[in-house]
């Protein structure tokens, strides 16, 4: 059976309302709730970028059964995967159980504001395994000094885990990422439907493994102006990861979408009051083999207003998939 989530989006909420969405996503149905975590917005419309690991706190505190999750920490530049170890202990014991640690390789755009350079693509691969590594180490528990290529970690312990662990989903790109970190993760994100993806996954962890997506909505009572909501928050998109990996700033994705029309964005995103066509965006995740997939309601404007009205009726046509 899918676990259906619903998308904490920092670039697009404030703190306060995130936790109030937080706690109405858990009452209306939803399994998971996962969180982005942004040093700045995609767009400047967007307008938001509050630290998700303080507001995964107040939501931990805030809920009572939906599980939590990173989608995704970066624990390679803005973060030592060190301090990575013990905060996502610490959200662990807050939640009592309910945090899954979701990790990726990170962007430019979140990454850069710390003055260390964005480093290619191969290289951060190479650090993100480094960083899984250490990670890993320091959840057990050990005193853990590290040598690696990347990252030094002197005489470290953390001293505050939970009993169950920390368990961690990495964020992989295609088949040969899958088999780098496959000893190193327990479930995996995948932000495109790629079933080839998901069966390299599954053949080394199982059926049981967790597949964990996301897909973007924009419910609205008036189709053409949640498609025009959809747009102004959401077109950044339109240059997939490849691109959006490396841009720097907000004014960098506003002048490489300023390209992108309303019907680019309509034809990529469900948009309006269809919840028939809302859910059917979920099919190709499923027939992929995914497990958990999470719902980002684009926008903050009607953010409530989709909890209260529509987020019910639509949770009760995904289940009917």
């Amino acid at each position: 059976m899918t676990n259906w989530g619903y998308t904490l989006m920092t670039e697009q909420s404030g703190p306060r309302e995130l936790v109030r969405y937080a706690q109405a996503a858990e009452q209306v149905g939803f399994d998971f709730e996962v969180s982005s975590d942004h040093y700045s917005p995609w767009l400047t419309e967007q307008g938001h970028a509050p630290y998700a690991w303080t507001v995964l706190g107040a939501v931990a505190q805030a809920t009572e059964r939906v599980e939590l999750m990173t989608y995704v920490t970066c624990p390679t530049v803005r973060y030592h995967p060190a301090v990575v170890a013990q905060k996502s202990a610490t959200l662990q014991l807050l939640a009592e159980g309910r945090f899954t640690l979701g990790l990726g390789s990170g962007e430019n755009l979140n990454e850069h504001v710390v003055g260390e350079g964005w480093p290619a693509v191969d290289a951060r691969h190479d650090m993100l395994e480094e960083a899984l590594e250490i990670i890993h180490e320091l959840h057990s528990g050990d005193l853990v000094t590290y040598d690696g290529q990347y990252f030094r970690v002197d005489s470290a312990r953390i001293w505050d885990l939970p009993d169950e662990g920390v368990p961690i989903a990495v964020a992989v790109s295609g088949k040969k990422s899958v088999d780098a970190v496959a000893d190193l993760a327990d479930h995996l994100i995948q932000v495109q439907p790629d079933a080839d993806v998901v069966k390299a996954w599954k053949k080394g962890h199982g059926d049981p493994a967790r597949v964990i997506g996301q897909i973007p909505i924009c419910w609205g009572p008036d189709k053409q102006k949640a498609i025009e909501q959809a747009h102004a928050q959401f077109r950044w998109f339109g240059g997939g990861w490849a691109v959006n990996a490396d841009l720097p700033t907000p004014a960098g994705f506003a002048a490489a979408s300023q390209f992108v029309r309303e019907e680019d964005v309509a034809d990529a995103i469900a948009c309006g009051p269809d919840l028939d066509e809302l859910a059917e965006s979920a099919r190709p995740f499923l027939e992929a083999g995914f497990t958990d997939l999470a719902f980002v309601q684009v926008g903050d404007e009607g953010q409530q207003r989709f909890l209260d009205e529509a987020a019910g009726p639509l949770l009760e046509k995904l289940r009917s998939l």
